[in-house]
């Protein structure tokens, strides 16, 4: 009998979540199959069957298991199952066995991957051909739960009619939850947070992409976003105010010669904060290509706590949302935080005519102890001066200035 502990996830972790079983107790598992999914304070990830075996579950969903602890055993001295008696994988299935994968598959088929849904709530919309968007869910972040379908099945055509109710639910908060909980709340109780604003005219940016973007996408298999524009002008501006680029340790203040940029990304299970490393030294299409990849794997809860550790300036776009102006909170221990918002035309005086343009407010909340008033401001100055110029990105000043000298 093997028994299958909860492994070492990262110096600062001392428990975990058990969030639910992939298989069923007395299922056969193969060796390196995916037993179970654990979710960490900073991190979602899964455990493999160390042997082919028999499984036996020790540890319930919810439960919260420190490292080290058992989660199940296998009973890799059983033999092996034959026919359709005992679960087995799908490669090895009986006839009998293959007719009911499908059914077992498709309630992952049937969402988006945007779209949770509990376990029993996917069958139920398999078997009765319920779409999600059909279904309000009322569990945390959308999930969609059992009664949320059964009421979706009982009052077609209304959305979310059965949850007009007076009930009262109670659920356990998520590690990761209860981490993003705490460091917000020791972000405004440690540091002297202070936010200034600006506004950025971002007629060139849209220019830009609206000439170049499909030329963009066939040279480089990437969107041509605003998040590159953003994190290449707050590199040049990182390395002109280096103390934005810092945080305080102690009684020492710690400065990066580098630009490890972290990005705020809304996760079905909270917000995940992962970090591009070297950003100053990275092209446009090399920035695109990781904010889309970090981005997927936030979404499909697979990253990685070397992902999400270590950044030292951080970008929120909260104009995804509909955000037009916001404090954004710092990331702590990082000393300041870029807030983006939502791009909407206002009338603006251009060289004395009234004129719409596409105006994006922006605010920079950062750590006054490191950062005084004369470098915030700046800061945000420069980063506005090279998006509304962005061929000052090139060399990182104006070429006609570093052409003369001056």
């Amino acid at each position: 009998m093997i028994e299958i502990k909860v492994p070492t996830v990262g110096e600062s972790i001392s428990e975990v979540t058990l969030v639910k079983w992939l298989k069923p107790e007395g299922a056969w598992v193969e060796r390196d199959e995916l037993l179970c999914e654990l979710e960490s304070e900073k991190a979602t990830f899964e455990l493999n069957a160390e042997q082919a075996g028999i499984l036996h579950i020790v540890a319930a969903e919810g439960a919260t298991l420190a490292i080290g602890e058992l989660a199940c055993k296998i009973d890799d001295k059983a033999a092996r199952p034959e026919g359709a008696a005992a679960p087995a994988p799908a490669a090895e299935a009986k006839p009998a066995a293959k007719a009911e994968a499908p059914k077992a598959e498709a309630p992952k088929a049937a969402l988006p991957a945007d779209v949770k849904a509990t376990p029993v709530a996917s069958a139920i919309m398999a078997d009765k051909q319920v779409k999600p968007t059909e279904v309000k869910g009322s569990g945390s972040m959308g999930r969609i739960l059992k009664q949320d379908v059964l009421d979706a099945l009982a009052n077609p055509g209304k959305k979310g009619a059965g949850a007009f109710t007076r009930n009262d639910r109670r659920e356990k908060m998520s590690n990761l939850r209860k981490t993003v909980s705490r460091r917000l709340v020791e972000a405004k109780n440690t540091t002297a947070m202070l936010t200034t604003f600006n506004e950025v005219d971002m007629t060139r940016i849209m220019e830009i992409r609206k000439q170049f973007k499909d030329k963009f996408k066939e040279s480089h298999g990437v969107n041509l976003g605003f998040m590159s524009f953003f994190t290449k002008a707050c590199t040049y501006a990182l390395a002109e105010w280096p103390a934005v680029n810092a945080y305080i340790d102690g009684e020492e203040i710690v400065y990066h010669d580098y630009c490890d940029i972290s990005i705020a990304v809304s996760a079905p299970k909270g917000l995940v904060v992962p970090v591009i490393r070297n950003a100053e030294s990275l092209s446009m299409a090399e920035i695109e290509a990781k904010v889309m990849e970090l981005a997927g794997k936030a979404r499909d809860n697979k990253l990685g706590i070397d992902e999400m550790t270590g950044g030292t300036f951080t970008i929120t776009n909260g104009g995804v949302f509909g955000s037009l102006m916001s404090t954004p909170i710092i990331n702590i221990p990082q000393s300041a935080i870029l807030g983006m918002h939502k791009i909407q035309e206002r009338p603006m005086v251009v060289n004395g005519k009234i004129e719409a343009r596409p105006m994006m407010y922006v605010a920079l909340s950062y750590d006054h102890r490191i950062i005084d008033g004369r470098e915030s401001v700046s800061f945000l100055v420069r980063v506005k001066e090279l998006l509304e110029n962005p061929e000052l990105m090139l060399i990182g000043q104006d070429p006609v200035k570093a052409l003369l000298g001056v």
